[in-house]
């Protein structure tokens, strides 16, 4: 084959047109994929717990835990002790414990005194 019967094809593959702005196709297609994308990712998302009393509790005791370093870090796989850090979200609880006095059920009233008790057993062990 010469070069003059091969041919080719030149495709214009710039987003903007000569003016500057984007062309209405990529506009199209940059809108569907950016839908596409948040579709995917809120899919992969696990669900949230129901917003409680509890699930709060469970939230503070979680975050106490990460800092007496039992829980690793689950971006770098390492577990850091931090005891002013553990200290301040158990005093916390305690203080949501107080405030809370009298206005709870039963379950999440022991609920509380359960996560409170265990956590400052932790703490004292944790600050030998």
């Amino acid at each position: 084959m010469s070069e003059e019967e091969k041919g080719f094809v030149i495709k214009d593959r710039r987003a903007l047109d000569e003016k500057g702005e984007l062309k209405e196709k990529d506009l199209n297609e940059e809108k569907k994929g950016t839908k596409e994308q948040a579709a995917k990712e809120e899919a992969q998302k696990p669900p949230l717990p129901e917003a409680n009393f509890t699930s709060l509790i469970f939230s503070l005791s979680s975050s106490a835990l990460f800092h007496f370093g039992e829980i690793p870090d689950p971006t770098t796989g390492e577990k850091k002790e931090d005891l002013p850090i553990a200290k301040h979200a158990i005093d916390t609880i305690a203080m949501l414990k107080e405030k809370t006095q009298g206005n709870l059920t039963e379950e999440e009233q022991k609920f509380i005194e359960s996560v409170l008790t265990d956590l400052k057993w932790r703490f004292v062990k944790a600050a030998k």
